[in-house]
């Protein structure tokens, strides 16, 4: 796909992992917005035909209430989909792109609410001129909604899943002794804090050893405090040994998924 220069957004952890995510350009942005407009297009005429009907008892009120269901329909599609689905909508879940807050933090509504209510301005004077050329100008490819809401949209690249045999091959898992906390480890832990636990584990080279072990020790924390297993299964682990099993565990149950 043509795609305009873009950089990648690069995050960084307090315990020293770096994370890349490659910042989607103005035309796969383009992309998702001719799904999302389609969409909101095809809903905006099956409830103005809905309404049509009450225009023939109170055409006053139909025209009120069509004009209000467009607006939030216009801007409540985007709105709703981007904070229930952490910053997508059903083109960027096509084209595969989500919102992202710019320093790294959690997406805040807040945030949402305001990068789509600026569509108004960005749409201007027509086929989003003003947000397009805000994209082409902007090195990291933001409109005046990402601007002022300090967000970004990337790019989620695809991954091929890794290869784990080496990960856990040859170890003894303790926890396995005990299924039923096992299964109840799989309901409590996140996919998403399931996935950190797998790239720490993947990247623990990488780090230094005092990043390595502050990180292993609060993953450990955590996992202990969601389901606690008794001291004679964990005893003598060192808390990078620790979430290792805990990974094991969650990754035989599915639990770790693309994030």
């Amino acid at each position: 796909m043509l795609e305009f220069p873009s950089s990648t957004l690069r995050l960084r952890t307090p315990e020293g992992i770096a994370f890349d995510l490659p910042l989607a350009g103005p035309m796969s942005r383009l992309l998702a917005w001719a799904v999302d407009a389609l969409l909101i297009g095809v809903l905006c005429s099956l409830v103005g035909s809905l309404l049509a009907l009450l225009g023939w008892v109170v055409r006053d009120l139909a025209a009120a209430v069509t004009l209000i269901a467009f607006f939030l329909i216009q801007f409540g599609y985007g709105i709703l989909l981007e904070w229930r689905w952490r910053g997508q909508t059903l083109g960027k879940r096509l084209v595969r792109l989500r919102v992202v807050d710019a320093t790294g933090h959690k997406l805040q509504f807040s945030q949402v609410v305001l990068r789509n209510l600026l569509r108004a301005v960005d749409i201007l004077p027509g086929s989003y001129l003003v947000g397009g050329i805000a994209c082409c100008l902007s090195p990291r490819a933001q409109r005046l909604g990402d601007f002022a809401a300090n967000t970004v949209v990337v790019r989620i690249p695809k991954h091929t899943q890794p290869d784990l045999t080496q990960l856990f091959a040859g170890r003894y898992n303790s926890l396995r002794s005990r299924p039923h906390l096992c299964a109840r480890l799989r309901q409590e832990v996140t996919p998403a804090e399931a996935a950190v636990a797998l790239q720490a584990l993947l990247r623990r080279e990488q780090l230094d050893p005092a990043a390595r072990t502050a990180l292993f020790s609060e993953l450990a924390e955590r996992f202990r405090s969601r389901v606690p297993f008794p001291e004679d299964l964990t005893a003598g682990l060192s808390e990078e040994q620790y979430v290792r099993n805990v990974a094991e565990v969650i990754t035989a149950g599915g639990k770790i998924q693309e994030p």
